[in-house]
């Protein structure tokens, strides 16, 4: 069946009324030229929603744009990657504070109107002897064409920048979703490191906002784990400042449940783009649980298989081992009966009352040296479902994430450790 929208153009610049800018802060490394400061920002008032990471330790930017979504709504996001400003105690968060309270007098905004997100190495101070200088810069060259260079601006240890829009029709109007994302490493939310900021010019009210993007990050970025680590600084914030010209977008109506279909297409295409840019991986797999007794037993064995690293070991491996699946079942502390658990690889059995199943090996071999597959396992106690969107673990995301010496090196050059 058709989507009842079309992708389009422009990332979070494609609603109306959306601007942005992105430039070269030198934040990790002054002698690179590469995008590392970003801006986002509605010319009209926006009505703003986010969630953040449920982690105890939380970056100061994390802290700092809670208060502000807590204060109010914000009309701006401002962003960096390279520096996670995490663990960084009081001084991180007045960097955090006066990066917000400079945009915003450059931009006619209250420090509490501008939402401040931040990526990259933790326990480093932020470099703000660059970054401060450049923020008058950055609002100067404020533009609606910016939506591709804000994604890349956001990028770590992404191969590849990661926007989407799409737009539909509310009573015969256009309106319009754009958003942009990063992640590829430290990808396991529980709200991935993982940023996503969305725009729209939907004319939407605040409670049918706030329910909308709660449900949605539920169905799409909480879905997600790449290596089972969940960041200090994943953020999820999305703008919405009416610009469509539509009837206000109130909850249970027809016109939300049109938006709700669009904003969890978004969400869940960004979610799924981060698990495929994974860091060093080489497989993405949907692997859905069913017939669990209930919702939770059903998310335990889920995120127990999709965290294992013997099963991950075993996808990068290409090896249909379904015993490495099954033991993972067994300690998700679910309700489960062993003679009862089915496991199919691409709808192929693997395991069948919990005993090898007689598919030829060869066929679950093929499935699994796939780029992409299904991993199906069927409990039969009952009617709860769920999914996760995971990857495999490769010997060379370990050499990847040896060391951040470099990192560090920089910093005690710059004198900030």
């Amino acid at each position: 069946m058709a989507k009842p929208f079309k992708k389009i153009k422009g990332g979070v610049c494609a609603p109306k009324g959306f601007l942005a800018s992105a430039l070269s802060a030198g934040i990790k490394d002054p002698s690179v030229e590469r995008l590392d400061l970003a801006l986002i920002y509605s010319e009209a008032p926006a009505i703003s929603v986010g969630t953040f990471t449920t982690n105890r330790v939380k970056a100061a930017p994390v802290r700092v744009s809670q208060t502000h979504l807590r204060n109010g709504d914000v009309q701006a996001i401002l962003a960096n990657s390279g520096n996670a400003n995490a663990c960084t105690g009081v001084s991180g968060v007045e960097h955090a504070r006066l990066c917000a309270r400079t945009t915003g007098k450059h931009l006619g905004l209250k420090q509490s109107q501008v939402a401040v997100c931040s990526t990259g190495v933790i326990g480093l101070p932020m470099p703000m002897m660059r970054i401060e200088p450049k923020l008058e810069t950055l609002t100067n060259q404020l533009s609606s064409k910016n939506g591709k260079k804000v994604a890349k601006a956001i990028m770590t240890s992404d191969t590849t920048h990661k926007e989407i829009a799409v737009r539909f029709l509310i009573d015969d109007k256009p309106v319009t979703i754009g958003a942009c994302a990063k992640g590829a490493g430290m990808i396991c939310p529980s709200m991935a490191t993982m940023l996503c900021f969305i725009t729209t010019d939907a004319n939407v009210g605040k409670s049918a906002l706030e329910q909308a993007v709660q449900e949605s990050v539920e169905n799409s970025f909480n879905r997600i784990t790449i290596d089972g680590d969940m960041s200090t600084n994943d953020s999820v914030i999305v703008l919405s400042n009416a610009q469509s010209d539509t009837p206000r977008i109130q909850r249970k109506s027809k016109a939300c449940r049109q938006f709700r279909e669009a904003l969890d297409y978004v969400m869940l295409e960004m979610a799924k783009a981060l698990v495929r840019d994974g860091e060093r991986v080489t497989k993405f797999i949907t692997l859905d649980v069913k017939g669990a007794r209930t919702y939770n037993d059903a998310k335990k064995v889920a995120e127990a298989v999709a965290n294992s690293a013997l099963v991950k070991s075993s996808w990068n491996g290409e090896d249909p081992n379904w015993g490495r699946i099954i033991h993972a079942v067994g300690y998700s502390r679910a309700m489960i009966r062993e003679e009862l658990i089915d496991i199919y690889i691409e709808n192929k059995a693997a395991c069948i009352g919990g005993l090898q199943a007689d598919t030829p090996m060869e066929l679950l071999r093929k499935a699994v040296k796939k780029d992409s597959f299904q991993i199906t396992i069927d409990l039969h106690l009952g009617e709860a479902n769920y999914t996760v969107y995971t990857s495999d673990i490769s010997p060379e995301y370990i050499d990847f994430n040896r060391s951040e010496y470099a990192y560090w090196k920089q910093s005690r050059k710059d004198g900030l450790v």
